[in-house]
């Protein structure tokens, strides 16, 4: 296939190269050893002062364009004297007299990356910044280098230098090499303009583009996707804020696919849970099966875990504030598979060392709960977007719809099993009391089936603490959607739940607010709906 995309000569010498990067990393090691192989040396700028400086001969692009930068530094390679170096076809005759009579000289390497401009805006830099640092030049050469790689090399990647200079000794670059370079850079400018799309789609509030695109950069290869048959990988968006795609791995093997996924599923509960309560999310499958707020972070993962003990082996933790000693002992107590946490000091580090396969990943902070920012998903033949579940609600957005309203108790207990229901894959109930979850149904096809499966984790993990009654009992429900019927809110009351919240808007909420009266539960709408595909 190679061979059909790149013509051209097996090796192509490199006897002019021109260097123009933003970033120098290993730029003048590269320079250096392509002079010494007799490469004569084109620059721009800060480029080619920094070559100057490291002592080797450079000729300035202006003296081959006969024009100086301007418009500061807009303005400098866009000239047919480079643009025509890098496309002319060296074998073709047509191109050979069009360069003999202009004064043209092949450009047989391109080293160029482009202006930080991803960098600029994770970092919150204004308008003006941000579009000063969108690269015209840079893009213009890298595809010009590309589409011609038949006879140029073109290097975006100071991670390629090393692959390139091994070959000089050889003849030059190879074909499968250049061809290699050249799908990496057209990659390299597309997810570039992605960015800036990005960008400006954003600031102008442009919720429904007419296109879209969705670009990232390679952070690992993973051994395999949700199986073994599907390959896969990490892929970096650019995106500002702590994640679990960017956090530090401080120890443990490395992740799959659906650790990957699922952790990043409990980060995003707990950043939901980011006030001055410690909290802790145990996830497995994407789905919560316990979480809780405590007076310190050991207390609440001992509150998380008596929700659902069974599911938690061989789950996933989150916590909201560094990891202490003291709750890194109580994690370590089952098998664990990923601990999320902004930071850990240095007792909770000694603890998971002696667990040397649990991974933990620490993220330097929570999520920003109010980002609007896109969620995509692959479907066949296209893509669904739509803008994050940003939504929290609060006491005040609650609306009391039967005779009975929730005690204060009630409704801290309520609005926290809600903001849990946001997390857990429709049809969602959680049941909560005193802080923590105390049975999760997640997932079933009808709501009626979610309530009574809860209900039965419940009773099975009040039987495994050898407790007399299930832990329902006194708790209030939350409900990801309006209740369709009365069964389901009549089967939570069964479990016993004294309250209820949910979004409301079902053709039947007179019949469900008529059966919470006379079950004697409060209930309120909150007019959120959380489902969770």
């Amino acid at each position: 296939m190679q061979d059909k995309l790149i013509a051209g000569p097996e090796r192509v010498e490199v006897k002019r190269a021109l260097i123009s990067v933003s970033d120098k990393t290993g730029i003048v090691v590269l320079a250096r050893a392509l002079a010494e192989k007799g490469a004569k040396i084109l620059s721009t700028g800060g480029t080619a002062k920094t070559l100057k400086e490291a002592g080797l001969a450079v000729t300035d692009v202006g003296s081959v364009t006969g024009m100086k930068e301007m418009m500061d530094g807009r303005v400098k390679t866009l000239h047919p004297a480079i643009h025509g170096g890098l496309l002319a076809i060296r074998d073709n005759p047509a191109h050979q007299e069009a360069m003999q009579s202009a004064g043209i000289h092949g450009i047989d390497c391109l080293v160029v990356n482009l202006y930080p401009f991803e960098e600029t805006i994770a970092r919150g830099a204004d308008a003006a910044e941000a579009i000063e640092n969108i690269d015209i030049g840079g893009p213009a050469m890298i595809r010009a280098a590309a589409k011609n790689a038949a006879w140029v090399t073109v290097l975006t990647d100071a991670a390629d230098y090393e692959a390139v200079l091994a070959e000089l000794g050889s003849g030059g670059v190879p074909r499968a090499l250049r061809a290699q370079l050249a799908a990496k850079a057209y990659a390299r400018t597309a997810t570039y303009d992605a960015a800036i799309a990005a960008w400006y789609q954003q600031a102008v509030g442009d919720a429904s583009p007419d296109r879209v695109t969705v670009a990232g950069r390679l952070r690992q290869a993973l051994r395999y996707g949700e199986n073994p048959h599907q390959p896969a990988a990490l892929y970096l968006t650019g995106a500002s804020g702590p994640s679990v795609a960017t956090a530090r791995q401080a120890q443990g093997k490395p992740l799959s696919y659906n650790n990957i996924n699922d952790a990043d599923a409990a980060f995003d509960l707990i950043s939901d849970l980011a006030g001055e309560t410690p909290a802790i999310a145990i996830i497995k499958h994407a789905n919560p099966c316990g979480v809780a707020l405590g007076v310190d972070l050991a207390d609440a993962y001992e509150k998380a875990l008596r929700c659902d003990p069974v599911s938690a082996f061989g789950g996933i933790v989150a916590v909201n504030r560094p990891l202490d000693g003291a709750a890194a002992e109580a994690i370590t107590g089952i098998f664990t598979e990923v601990v999320v946490a902004p930071e850990a000091d240095d007792n909770a580090l000694a603890a998971f060392a002696k667990k040397p396969n649990l991974r933990l990943l620490l993220t330097g902070g929570l999520a920003d709960t109010s980002d609007k920012g896109q969620r995509v998903r692959h479907i066949a033949g296209g893509l669904l977007v739509q803008m994050r579940d940003f939504a929290l609600v609060s006491p005040d957005a609650c609306r009391v719809v039967t005779r009975r309203a929730p005690s204060d108790e009630e409704m801290a207990d309520l609005i926290f099993a809600f903001r849990v229901a946001k997390h857990v894959k429709s049809n969602a109930i959680v049941y909560a009391k005193g802080g923590a979850t105390v049975g999760i149904g997640a997932g079933q096809m009808s709501r009626l089936d979610s309530a009574r499966i809860a209900a039965t984790k419940s009773a099975d993990a009040a039987k495994s603490a050898s407790l007399d009654e299930p832990l329902t009992r006194g708790s209030v429900v939350a409900s990801d959607a309006f209740f369709p019927f009365a069964d389901g809110l009549l089967a939570a009351a069964e479990a016993g739940a004294t309250a209820v919240i949910q979004p409301g808007g079902s053709m039947r909420d007179d019949e469900v607010i008529a059966a919470a009266d006379e079950a004697g539960l409060a209930m309120v709408f909150t007019g959120t709906r959380h489902f969770r595909h």
